[in-house]
C-alpha cells in the first residue's frame, strides 16, 4: 500500500487524536466513556474506509507495542483488558463508517449519521463480546450477557449517540470546506 505524504500525515494525525481521546474520559463502571470514538467517527467520515482503518490500526499497534495511549495504559497484555474489544472495534468501525459514507456522501447529515450508526454497531458488538469473554473466562467474574450489553452498550449509548450527531453535523461541513480548498484530491479531502 503506497501512501502519499498527505495521506501519511492524515493517518498519523487521526491515530494521535484517538490517543488523545483516551485521556479525555468519564469513569463509569466497566467501560469508561472517552472521546476516542469521536475521533474514530471523524476518521471514517473524512478519510474514507482505507485510511480511517489504517489510522486505527496504527493506534492499536502503538498501544500494543507499549505506549500508554489506551484509556488504561498499553502493552501486549492489554488484550486481556475487558475493554480491548472496543479498540479492535474502532478499527473495523472506522472502516465501516468510511465505506458507508463513501456510498452516501451526497446525502448530507442523515447519510453521515447512518454511517456513524453503522460504525457504532460494529464497535459495540466487538466490545460487548470481548467484555463478556474477558470478565467471565479471564477475570473469573460471573457476568451475564445481559449485563455485558447493559454496561458495554446501553449505558454508553447516550454519549456515543451524541458524539455521532456532533460528528455528523460537523463532518459534512468540514468535508465540504476541505473540498473547496483542495478540489483536486477528492478521495482524501
Amino acid at each position: 500500500m503506497q501512501l502519499s505524504v498527505k495521506e501519511m500525515v492524515l493517518v498519523s494525525m487521526f491515530a494521535a487524536l484517538t490517543a488523545v481521546g483516551a485521556f479525555i474520559r468519564i469513569p463509569i463502571p466497566y467501560v469508561p466513556f472517552t472521546l476516542q470514538f469521536l475521533f474514530v467517527l471523524f476518521a471514517g467520515l473524512l478519510l474514507g474506509k482505507r485510511l480511517a482503518f489504517l489510522s486505527q490500526v496504527i493506534y492499536l499497534a502503538l498501544g500494543l507495542a507499549g505506549l500508554p495511549i489506551f484509556a488504561q495504559g498499553g502493552g501486549p497484555a492489554y488484550v486481556l483488558q475487558p475493554t480491548f474489544g472496543y479498540l479492535v472495534g474502532f478499527a473495523l468501525g472506522a472502516y465501516v463508517i468510511g465505506a458507508v459514507v463513501e456510498r452516501v456522501r451526497e446525502k448530507g447529515v442523515p447519510g453521515y449519521f447512518l454511517a456513524s450508526m453503522a460504525g457504532l454497531v460494529v464497535v459495540y458488538v466487538l466490545g460487548v463480546i470481548h467484555l463478556y469473554i474477558i470478565l467471565n473466562y479471564v477475570v473469573q467474574k460471573p457476568f451475564t450477557l445481559a449485563q455485558a450489553v447493559w454496561f458495554g452498550a446501553i449505558v454508553c449509548a447516550p454519549g456515543d449517540l451524541f458524539l455521532s450527531l456532533v460528528a455528523s453535523l460537523v463532518g459534512g461541513r468540514v468535508y465540504k470546506t476541505l473540498q473547496s480548498v483542495n478540489p483536486v484530491h477528492r478521495e482524501v479531502f
